[in-house]
């Protein structure tokens, strides 16, 4: 994208369009001092910071608990006294593994959570006293039994119609029940008293983290979708996490506007797990600047907050989880109203949706986002269908590149 409308004697800096912009600090493998004064660093050596906090909390009796899912809250979990810990698997490395017991014409997310669990090469999963995994895909269930021949399992039916009046008190009497096995695998008192406590640790990072996000929509963000998708953490609730996010807060306050061209991205579609961003990073390598994701490693979980003072917290937490806008749900009317707000909000210039192999919900629902995007929203759209592999990486990058041309092309045409 180093032309504009054509104009072969129009160049665009190369140094614009092909590379994020960069802050004053950050860079992958750096030392725990550098942590410790550096928000991006300190979330670069995320896993090494959860795995010594997890560690930590074992050897003072604390559980951990593991996690497959946003439906699940992480509330509940920590109002038994237990670590959430998120196990999605973003690794391709764990896929081969897996795929002597799973079919290889899996969702690639579902296979390398497995895979870890085959090869036992996942610490926080090895250290898990319980899994709460929830009925979204039908994948995801049936690994979940083959998981739960070795590991201790509760599983969440979550409606899938959330239009139906009893929907909600389905999920209601679900999350009642979450919580009568915590109590019992840990031997704890659950009360509202500690439900609510959680409640308002995690609505703190979820506003947090959304100030954050709020940076994007900026005519010149301060940092990159890439960047911003770092400002994450795979255990909830840690003080530390808090205090970097606090510090990126007032770093990104005090940094200069950038100046640069890029294309303004909103991205939508299936999660990308720790070790799975290639997409994003496509994108942005070459010429796009990822400023919104609807999914759900990005804004839709943090979208709302737990009523802190409802009478009943859990039904407080269930209205607030059961609102995820995830393609398993029929109608998922929300998830087009969140990108509506988006693309308006984020200024957003064009769209892409990622979609996971075998991913069937997420590329089903491509055919509403499709026509959201370009005959409503008046944006181009881009499916990207894709698993964990680098081998489509080249002709990605080609799709992309066409794709911000197309953009260019209106802006010219606009202009």
């Amino acid at each position: 994208m180093g032309k504009c409308c054509g104009n072969s004697d129009v160049t665009i800096d190369p140094t614009d369009p092909c590379h994020p912009p960069q802050v004053s600090c950050g860079s992958k493998g750096g030392s725990a001092s550098q942590a410790a004064t550096c928000p991006l660093t300190w979330f670069e050596r995320m896993i090494p910071n959860c795995l010594e906090y997890a560690k930590d909390a074992k050897a003072k009796g604390r559980r951990i608990v593991g996690i497959m899912c946003e439906y699940t809250p992480r509330e509940l979990i920590m109002a038994a006294g237990a670590i959430p810990v998120c196990l999605c698997g973003g690794s391709a490395e764990t896929i081969g593994p897996a795929e002597e017991h799973l079919p290889a014409n899996l969702c690639p997310l579902i296979k390398s959570t497995y895979g870890y669990h085959v090869q036992k090469a996942n610490p926080l999963l090895e250290m898990a006293d319980m899994i709460v995994a929830e009925t979204t895909c039908d994948g995801k269930k049936k690994m979940y039994e083959l998981m739960a021949q070795t590991r201790p399992m509760h599983v969440l039916e979550l409606p899938q119609k959330p239009d139906d009046a009893d929907a909600m008190a389905h999920w209601v009497s679900e999350l009642r029940k979450l919580k009568a096995r915590l109590e019992q695998a840990f031997n704890v008192t659950i009360t509202d008293e500690t439900i609510r406590k959680a409640i308002g640790t995690m609505n703190r990072e979820r506003s947090l983290r959304r100030r954050l996000a709020g940076l994007m929509k900026a005519d010149h963000p301060p940092l990159t979708g890439r960047q911003l998708l770092q400002y994450k953490s795979s255990i909830s609730g840690i003080c530390a996490d808090f205090a970097q996010y606090e510090k990126a807060l007032e770093m990104y306050a005090a940094k200069p506007p950038a100046t640069n061209s890029k294309v303004r991205v909103l991205m939508t579609g299936v999660p990308m797990a720790h070790g799975a961003e290639r997409v994003l990073d496509l994108i942005e390598s070459h010429g796009g600047l990822v400023v919104a994701t609807d999914n759900c490693t990005g804004l839709k979980p943090i979208l709302e907050d737990v009523d802190e003072a409802a009478s009943d917290p859990i039904v407080a937490m269930a209205e607030k989880y059961f609102r995820l806008p995830c393609s398993v749900m029929t109608k998922n009317t929300r998830r087009f109203d969140v990108l509506r707000d988006m693309a308006r909000e984020y200024k957003a210039q064009c769209v892409v949706d990622l979609i996971w192999q075998a991913c069937l919900t997420y590329d089903v629902e491509s055919f509403f986002v499709k026509q959201l995007a370009e005959k409503e929203l008046g944006l181009p759209y881009l499916r990207i269908e894709t698993d964990y592999s680098p081998s489509d990486s080249a002709r990605i990058a080609l799709r992309v590149e066409a794709l911000f041309e197309t953009v260019g092309q209106r802006a010219c045409g606009q202009a």
